[in-house]
């Protein structure tokens, strides 16, 4: 695989949509016209890259790769000495592949790319860097590179999820370096049907290890490749699938079957109940749409779960303010079959 960086100038934000981002109109020389005609992509192509500061004092570094012939843009956000010299980042220390004490939350966004702009998961939180990938694709779709949005169809899943596991593997180490057995995935909405129906039953083996996990936020799906390797992962990287009383209806049986699919590969592994109910947990508590998990919004809802993430995946007891339950950390044993209020 062969990796081609490119830096541009200072980081922007951008207000994408969630499933088909609607361009800016403006009344100027014809340019509404113009951006109308702009995929998702191309917009998102015009908000410059480069480095900026994040929420907490530290830098992000917003660049791009070339990876399986597939142009990934990705973030990093992390303090200056993390960084290598090959980076570009003033203040940078450390050596290309060289091991760091901090590790990695790699964020898949939903369709449309808004939590890539976001990026709810930056800054260093509790021993983690941030990092969020924009998919590849027109609409900004992961798993699915050509089209409007198809539902939970992701044709081009295999290909997305492999050049994921690239970037992490072989692109990442070049930049900045991380504790590869501190390694953490997110996904929302989109990002989650790509990340449990391809990157967890292909992928997640090769990073399997007891700081690691997988948080699946308003979106799953079962297994749509064989599972390889579940013996590796099974038993030592956390799954959390998060969601709300009132889902997408196309989302709501498609949760619950990858709940019961991957308990399923624990039990094979050789898996205790009380063992499963460890690693695999499930919550929908909030009485709030698609991915509003703090019943207000989308982004801000996003936010919160980002906010508590420790909490949720890295030992915490599951108290997230602003949920109201004792814990989201509810085992997945005999709770596979979620319940919904409604509909969004």
């Amino acid at each position: 695989m062969r990796a081609i960086f490119s830096l541009a100038a200072l980081l922007a934000l951008s207000s994408l949509g969630l499933a088909a981002p609607s361009p800016k109109k403006s009344k100027a020389n014809g340019a509404a016209s113009s951006q109308q005609q702009q995929t998702p992509q191309q917009q998102a192509a015009a908000i410059p890259q480069g480095i900026s500061q994040a929420t907490d004092g530290s830098t992000i570094l917003d660049t791009n790769a070339t990876v399986n012939g597939l142009n990934l843009r990705f973030k990093i956000s992390g303090p200056e000495s993390a960084f290598t010299t090959a980076s570009g980042v003033a203040g940078s220390k450390a050596r290309a592949r060289a091991a760091g004490t901090l590790g990695l939350n790699v964020l898949l966004h939903g369709d449309g790319g808004q939590s890539f702009f976001d990026f709810p998961n930056q800054a260093v939180q509790n021993g983690l860097m941030g990092v969020v990938v924009l998919a590849p694709s027109e609409q900004l779709l992961w798993g699915q590179h050509a089209g409007p949005p198809a539902g939970l169809s992701r044709v081009d899943g295999v290909a997305d999820a492999q050049a994921v596991a690239d970037l992490v593997s072989t692109v990442l180490p070049q930049l900045v370096a991380f504790d590869p057995a501190q390694l953490f995935f997110t996904g929302v909405s989109g990002g989650s049907l790509t990340l449990s129906g391809f990157f967890i039953p292909a992928q997640l083996a090769q990073f399997a290890a007891p700081g690691t996990g997988v948080l699946l936020m308003c979106g799953a799906l079962e297994p749509q490749v064989d599972v390889v390797n579940a013996s590796a992962f099974a038993g030592t990287s956390r799954i959390h699938f998060q969601s709300t009383q009132q889902e997408l209806a196309l989302l709501q049986p498609a949760i619950p079957a990858a709940i019961a699919a991957y308990e399923a590969e624990a039990r094979a592994a050789g898996l205790s109940d009380a063992q499963i109910g460890l690693l695999q947990t499930v919550d929908n508590t909030p009485d709030g749409g698609h991915c509003e998990f703090d019943e207000e919004g989308f982004s801000s809802g996003i936010q919160l779960i980002a906010d508590n993430f420790a909490s949720i995946m890295q030992g915490g007891d599951g108290t997230v303010e602003g949920i109201n339950a004792p814990t989201v950390l509810t085992s997945v044993v005999g709770n596979e079959n979620l319940q919904f209020s409604g509909a969004s």
